[in-house]
């Protein structure tokens, strides 16, 4: 009987063991995960919701299973919304901690230095993932960057980040602005900057520009600055073609050729650097500028230089047949 009774519960015991390791077994070593995948939480989901939709997909064999070896094994730390990805062979303790304590996957949009509203409305709209309308956004008022996003988001929120950018650009430049400036608002800061953004594509040349339109304003004359003809037209968007001389001679609230000052608003989204240049404009004589061939231009103070400046880069367009 005693050896009896000692089989017995060494049996018991392997019994034990076998189902012991089988639990354990499954919840740190069984996977269903046969390649790299995403998931997706969704906001307000419960473990349990979110066992059976891992069923559902074929990551996990049993919700119940799953649940019940997380209540035992697994942390009890909530889980987290949003979009997951599962590695291949993800086992269900790798699983649940990818939900508790991983990274949510992050998308990107990014609206480069000069973009106008209208297409930053259509770079949001044409983001597949996420989900809602909204309008085309007041010109200036979004700040040029690359913003992540998470997978059905709201498009209206992803925008507001972006205004909320800009709004904060704003407040921590125009308390350092320099004596130098013209612009008596930030509204008047981002004006100015979207025609500086406009009308070079050199960096270094952003300063400058902001100091020649800067003594433009200062000393009464026109801006003339083409961009300033094309926004009323296209809101935005390429012209497709040559100005025309009417368009020139069109008066109305932004066209600089035919009023002093600037335009009722801005003409596009300036980047922070553009902002920054009207707030500290460089120090300069120059009143004219024309493009200097390598895609900059030559900065002049008198009419004199300028009139030579513009034979030089008329004479090297005819001499790339472009005239």
């Amino acid at each position: 009987m005693k050896k009896l009774l000692a089989t017995l519960v060494a049996l018991g015991v392997l019994l034990v063991a076998g189902i012991g390791g089988w639990f354990a077994l499954g919840w740190y070593a069984g996977s269903q995960v046969e390649e790299e995948t995403s998931f997706i939480v969704p906001s307000g989901a419960t473990l349990t919701s979110v066992a059976r939709g891992l069923e559902e997909e074929g990551h996990i064999g049993s919700a119940d299973r799953f649940l019940l070896r997380a209540k035992i094994l697994g942390s009890s730390d909530p889980i987290k919304a949003g979009e997951f990805l599962l590695p291949k062979g993800a086992s269900s303790a790798k699983i649940l901690d990818t939900f508790q304590h991983g990274d949510v996957i992050r998308r990107f949009v990014t609206v480069p230095e000069g973009t106008p509203s209208v297409i930053v409305h259509d770079l949001l709209m044409a983001e597949e993932l996420l989900v809602g309308e909204i309008p085309v956004p007041e010109e200036g008022s979004v700040l040029p960057n690359t913003y992540d996003y998470e997978r059905g988001e709201e498009r209206i929120a992803v925008l507001a980040r972006m205004q909320r950018a800009m709004d904060e650009t704003l407040a921590e430049l125009w308390p350092n602005r320099s004596d130098r400036t013209v612009v008596n608002s930030p509204q008047e800061a981002v004006i100015l900057a979207s025609i500086v953004e406009k009308e070079t594509g050199v960096p270094e040349e952003r300063r400058m520009v902001a100091g020649l339109y800067s003594n433009r304003i200062r000393q009464g004359i026109m801006l003339q600055a083409d961009p300033t003809i094309i926004y009323p037209i296209t809101r935005g968007r390429p012209l497709g073609r040559r100005i025309r001389q009417s368009e020139i001679q069109a008066i109305n609230d932004y066209n600089t050729y035919s009023m002093v000052g600037m335009p009722r608003g801005p003409i596009t989204n300036p980047g922070r650097a553009s902002i920054e240049a009207v707030l500290n404009p460089e120090q300069t004589d120059a009143i004219f500028m024309v493009a200097d061939g390598s895609g900059g231009h030559e900065f002049n103070a008198t009419i004199e230089g300028h009139n030579a400046a513009v034979e030089r880069w008329f004479a090297l367009r005819r001499e790339r047949g472009e005239m």
